[in-house]
């Protein structure tokens, strides 16, 4: 258990001046008491049980303070997050790069297959959005566990130019905002809020973002930058590097070179043979298909998710069949003051009863 202000439970050293302070008054009414000879022998005739009768109001005190002082210390619990609790931004790269061949048939080709067996996979009451991203992103399908409308986006996605993996994370944050009040959207200052959110006790969102790409960011706002603003909202970000050192020919079918998912229209003139089942070369567009590990594994880091490397379609696969695991183990800081609150007040009452009852005659 851990606690948003651990300096409030300072004042759990009050107790025992308390507890000083009782043993003293009760020292004050014995002396008292044996300036009157037939009181104290009353007393010394009372039953035993009246005497821890008469201790016990007050231990029942010292509980129900020391609970409420915990309480306003706001105390947090590690729970699990439950599967159905979590949303899944799947954010993938639709870039022409992704047409490379060193995977079979073609990178675009595998990674649908890849996020359509996921999207199968998962329980019926699990919600995925749906992020694509080439030289934009946009956020396809929101949260949503209709399964039908995720495969059909998924299935029908077409390449573009650009890749911009920061501002599909952006989206992704977006898109999980709209469904958690406790996410602000992307562009919101949260700094001022960072030392009262308490960023050493590892509290994370239940919602999560995967990145899947096969290269590195060319345009739009910077990667670290965008993951820092998912770190400030506590979601987590798992990253995929898709593809091998040798991208070979680009090769997309007619449907993966089709109007663009965005609505139509990146123009392309590629200088060189790229259209439906045709390849395309050329060493100066090379260097743009080269993954960019380092900033992959910094996002990772940043936000507390995870970096995962897929060369080929069984590692891909591989990848996204464990990614359930990773999501299921997921574990966020709970406030629990409120069980504090009512413990402490259930006892100072029962301690208030015990006392009126017992020693209003006293």
């Amino acid at each position: 258990m851990s606690f948003f202000w651990p300096w409030l439970l300072l004042l759990l050293l009050l107790i025992p001046l308390i507890i000083i302070v009782y043993i003293w008054i009760l020292n004050r009414q014995r002396k008292y008491a044996v300036q009157y000879s037939s009181l104290s022998l009353i007393r010394e005739a009372l039953p035993k049980r009246s005497r821890w009768r008469q201790h016990l109001p007050f231990i029942l005190f010292l509980v129900s303070a020391a609970s409420l002082i915990m309480a306003i210390a706001r105390p947090a619990a590690v729970v699990q997050v439950p599967l159905n609790r979590t949303t899944i931004i799947l954010a993938l790269d639709v870039s022409r790069s992704m047409c490379a061949t060193d995977v079979t048939p073609n990178r675009l080709t595998v990674a649908q297959d890849a996020a359509l067996a996921f999207i199968k996979d998962q329980a019926s009451e699990t919600r995925i959005g749906i992020v694509a991203f080439a030289g934009f992103a946009e956020i396809v399908v929101p949260p949503t566990n209709d399964k039908e409308i995720l495969i059909g986006a998924v299935e029908n996605f077409t390449t573009s130019l650009g890749t911009a993996i920061g501002s599909a994370t952006l989206k992704s944050i977006d898109a999980i905002a709209e469904i958690n009040e406790s996410v602000a959207l992307s562009g919101v200052d949260l700094s001022s809020s960072r030392e009262e959110d308490s960023l050493d006790i590892g509290f994370y969102q239940p919602d999560i973002i995967v990145v899947l790409t096969d290269g590195a960011n060319s345009r739009g706002p910077q990667p670290l930058e965008a993951a820092q603003q998912a770190a400030d909202r506590r979601v987590r970000i798992y990253t995929i590097g898709f593809g091998s050192n040798d991208p070979q020919q680009l090769v997309c079918s007619s449907e993966q070179l089709g109007s663009d998912i965005f609505g139509g229209g990146f123009g392309f003139d590629p200088g060189g043979g790229f259209g439906g089942g045709r390849g395309f070369g050329g060493g100066g567009f090379r260097r743009f298909l080269l993954l960019d590990e380092d900033t992959l594994q910094g996002m990772a880091d940043i936000t507390g998710g995870k970096y995962f490397r897929a060369e080929n379609a069984e590692q891909l696969f591989d990848i996204f069949v464990d990614l359930p695991s990773e999501i299921v183990l997921q574990k966020e800081f709970l406030e629990i003051s409120v069980f504090f609150t009512m413990f402490g007040a259930v006892f100072a009452l029962l301690a208030a009863i015990l006392s009126f009852r017992w020693h209003r005659h006293i």
